[in-house]
């Protein structure tokens, strides 16, 4: 039970929140021991670990496994829980990544199609994946990029692989071992363990051929924070913080975090998966990555990059895909996505692994509709990419601007294919260098729509705002890498809420809530869903973010001795 509002300001009063108690007393509220005092068990060695023949470093949990809060669990290996399995993780429970010799053998957590995962933490008692090397006391250094791989779920929902376009997997960025069916991203064509899909025509050892399950249930992911991951397995194959590979409807993914990763924050390959409150910080790459036909809903989504002096790199808040290999095939990605809040760090020069710098970049044929959303300190807003593999030569419809644009009429340089099935309506774009443009890449910023038919779609009948600044909101960001001190934490809540009149809102339909506001957050900062167990509370990274306010003595548990704080405040103002 939460006490009101004052046990907040008497907290406050006190002093303020450190990072120590925060990780070294993780999941003290549910009867967790402290995190020195925790006995490491490596996960390759636990009872119905068996490696997997032919993949080296590979172990899968043949009888499941129940990770409890009393142990620290090192994942030594790439760990896979087979179909028909599961891997249940209570809350407070610690789960450490170890470091690998070689690329290659970057550790990782995999759940294969038909397995479970049930890593349903709390806000009191959050799960915690990161590095082995970290010390959960705070000091581990938020550089530290590329530890470990991360986590990848694999399930049976639809995809828009085939063979004849995106094969044979894993060459050359081709992920197709046939149609519907494909090798994850990163990782090796060794056997079943590393697909995703279903294979829905044509032949390939140890499968059969069916249909996609789009309401596939890989199990639960709920209060986990994912840090330190990305570790490359060869040039252009790091893994992602969290990978979902024809992950189904069925799944729940709700208040994650991923910290400080080297490659995309979350990257969705296909599947219907829904996503809700979501945190990406100090990512190297794109806040959130979709490719192959995603088709899922997302709402209530912050990204913060780090500053440009750091080693920490930047991309694209979005960055929208719907196939690589550009085929066009169907289901084309459409994610509906409503009330995100992503902040760049104003990086102007592109490097090798950077696309657009944009806070949108959408490509390669992208469908989707992104509504009542913030983007903030970007070099792009809003990037499409319009010619066809570098010419004016336009097949099945044009590429994502043909999407987009309201210029109805056969495909070509001047014209949409009259789908407007790429929507970015009623979004505030804040201090970005160039807000709406095409054919943006690493080593150009594109070409800058300042006029024009174009630039009313997006300015006027689409509402966009182009604005410098708004009232309550500062995007600035400064913290030192080292030692993760905020030098300048950001606000990312308006002081009013910013308008969404004549614009749609978030449909009932089960999954979306109510929100009248543009942005992630609410403008009233006692309803900030980051407050309570985020790595931006523990850091003090943003404004108006609070720890627990029933902890009023800041000792990871709320006790007696908190009451004792509490009580001679009572009926007093907080004013």
């Amino acid at each position: 039970m939460r006490l009101t509002k004052i046990a907040t300001v008497v907290a406050m009063a006190i002093g303020s929140f450190t990072t120590v108690n925060a990780q070294t007393n993780l999941g003290a509220s549910c009867g967790c021991p402290a995190v020195g005092s925790r006995t490491s068990i490596n996960v390759s060695s636990m009872s119905g670990a068996v490696a997997i023949a032919g993949d080296p470093d590979a172990y899968e949990l043949t009888t499941g496994a129940n990770f409890t809060c009393n142990n620290t669990y090192i994942l030594d290996k790439k760990i896979y829980v087979p179909a028909g399995q599961t891997l249940t993780i209570e809350p407070g429970t610690l789960i450490k990544g170890a470091a690998a010799a070689l690329p290659a053998d970057a550790t990782a957590l995999v759940i294969e199609r038909g397995g479970t995962i049930i890593a349903s933490g709390t806000e009191d008692c959050p799960i915690v994946f990161t590095a082995q090397a970290d010390p959960m006391n705070g000091t581990y250094p938020i550089s530290n990029v590329g530890m470990w791989g991360g986590i990848t779920i694999l399930g049976k929902a639809h995809n828009n692989l085939t063979l004849a376009a995106n094969g044979t997997a894993p060459t050359s960025g081709r992920l197709a071992l046939g149609d519907g069916l494909g090798v994850i991203e990163g990782y090796a064509n060794t056997g079943a363990h590393n697909r995703f899909g279903v294979l829905t025509s044509g032949s390939v050892a140890g499968e059969t051929v069916g249909t996609f399950n789009n309401t596939d249930n890989s199990g639960i992911m709920r209060y986990v924070s994912i840090r330190h991951t990305g570790a490359t397995l060869e040039v252009g194959a790091e893994i992602n913080g969290l990978t979902l590979g024809s992950v189904g409807s069925g799944t729940t993914i709700e208040h994650i975090e991923i910290i400080s990763c080297a490659d995309d924050n979350i990257e969705l390959f296909g599947g219907t998966v829904n996503m809700k409150y979501i945190t990406t910080l100090f990512g190297n790459d794109d806040m959130f990555d979709w490719d192959l036909g995603w088709t899922g809903k997302a709402q209530f989504l912050f990204g913060m990059k780090s500053t440009t002096s750091s080693s920490v790199d930047s991309d694209n808040g979005f960055e929208a895909d719907s196939d690589d290999q550009k085929s066009n095939n169907t289901p084309r990605s459409h994610p509906k996505i409503y009330n995100a809040t992503l902040i760049g760090n104003s990086k102007t020069t592109g490097t090798s692994d950077n696309s657009a710098l944009a806070a949108i970049n959408a490509k390669e044929f992208t469908e989707g509709e992104i509504y009542n959303s913030i983007f903030a300190n970007f070099r792009n807003g809003f990037n499409m990419v319009q010619s066809i593999s570098g010419t004016r030569s336009y097949v099945a419809g044009g590429e994502a601007w043909h999407n987009w644009t309201n210029i109805a009429g056969p495909a070509s340089a001047t014209t949409g294919n009259g789908s407007q099935s790429l929507k970015v309506v009623c979004n505030t774009f804040v201090n970005t260098t160039n807000n709406l443009t095409t054919g943006a890449s690493s080593g150009s910023a594109g070409t800058n729509i300042t006029t024009g038919a174009d630039f009313t779609q997006f300015d006027v009948t689409d509402k966009n705002d182009i604005v410098a600044s708004i009232p309550g909101f500062d995007y600035n960001f400064n913290i030192n890498t080292t030692t993760n001190a905020v030098v300048s934490p950001n606000d990312v809540t308006p002081t009013t809420a910013l308008s969404v009149a004549g614009c749609p809102t978030a449909p009932i339909d089960g999954f979306f809530e109510p929100a009248p506001y543009r942005g992630a957050f609410s403008s009233d900062p006692s309803k900030n869903w980051l407050s309570d167990w985020t790595y931006s509370e523990i850091l003090g990274s943003t404004q108006g973010v609070q720890a627990c306010p029933t902890d009023l003595n800041l000792d990871g548990q709320t006790d007696i001795n908190d009451f004792l704080i509490f009580a001679p405040a009572f009926g007093t103002s907080c004013n």
